[in-house]
C-alpha cells in the first residue's frame, strides 16, 4: 500500500471517500463481468474442442475419398474436372458485441450459376469416388467456417478476461488498498488536529479564567 500524497483537509478527505466508493463499485462491476466471461469462455472451449473433432474427422474423410478418386483417375482428368467452378464464394464477416467484446459472425456469400449442376464436371470420364469427396467438402465446409468464427470469439474473449482481470488486481491491490490507507491517514491527521485545538482552547479559558 501506498499513501496518495494529499493535503490531510476534510475538502480532501470527502473527495477520496467518493472515490474509493467508486472504485469499490468499479471492482464489483469488473469482478462480475470477469466471472461472466470466464463461464462463456470454458462453455465456448468445450463447443471449441468438440466442433474441431468433427470437423476433423469430416475432412479427413473427404480427403480419403479424393485419394481413391486420384487412384482411378490419371492428374490430367482430375485437374480438368475441378478446373472450371460453377460457384463464386464470398466470406460476409459482421461482428457482434457480447460483454464489450466484438465477436466476428460469419456467413458465406455464394454466386451460383443457375444453369450449372453442383459438380463441376461431367460424369463420363469422373469416378463416383470424386463425386463423394467433393460433396463431403463441400458439407464440412460450413462447419469449418463455424469453427473459424469459434475459434477467433475464443481468442478475443481470453484477451478480454485478461485485460479485465488486470484492471481487477489494480483495483484490489493497488488503487482501493491506497484510498483507504490515505482517508486513514488523513482522518487520523483531523482527529490530531482537532484534539490540538481543544488542548489549546482549554488552555486559554484558563489563562481567561486566572
Amino acid at each position: 500500500m501506498a499513501r496518495i500524497k494529499v493535503t490531510p483537509t476534510r475538502m480532501n478527505l470527502n473527495t477520496l471517500k467518493d472515490r474509493l466508493a467508486t472504485a469499490k463499485r468499479g471492482y464489483k462491476l469488473l469482478k462480475d463481468k470477469q466471472d461472466e466471461l470466464m463461464r462463456q469462455f470454458l462453455e465456448l472451449i468445450r463447443k471449441n474442442k468438440t466442433l474441431r473433432e468433427e470437423v476433423e474427422k469430416e475432412l479427413s474423410d473427404s480427403f480419403a475419398s479424393f485419394l481413391m478418386a486420384s487412384a482411378f483417375m490419371s492428374p490430367e482428368v482430375l485437374e480438368e474436372a475441378v478446373s472450371f467452378p460453377t460457384q463464386k464464394v464470398g466470406i460476409d464477416i459482421k461482428t457482434a458485441n457480447v460483454m464489450s467484446v466484438r465477436i466476428p459472425k460469419m456467413e458465406f456469400k455464394v454466386e451460383k450459376n443457375e444453369n450449372a449442376s453442383d459438380l463441376p464436371y461431367g460424369y463420363a470420364t469422373t469416378s463416383a469416388g470424386l463425386d463423394e469427396a467433393l460433396l463431403k467438402l463441400n458439407h464440412v465446409t460450413d462447419r469449418l467456417l463455424s469453427l473459424a468464427e469459434l475459434e477467433k470469439t475464443t481468442q478475443l474473449m481470453a484477451d478480454e478476461i485478461e485485460s479485465t482481470r488486470r484492471r481487477v488486481n489494480a483495483l484490489e491491490y493497488r488503487t482501493i488498498p491506497d484510498l483507504e490507507e490515505t482517508i486513514k491517514y488523513i482522518r487520523s491527521k483531523l482527529e490530531e488536529n482537532e484534539r490540538a485545538t481543544i488542548s489549546r482552547l482549554m488552555k486559554v479559558k484558563d489563562i481567561i479564567s486566572e
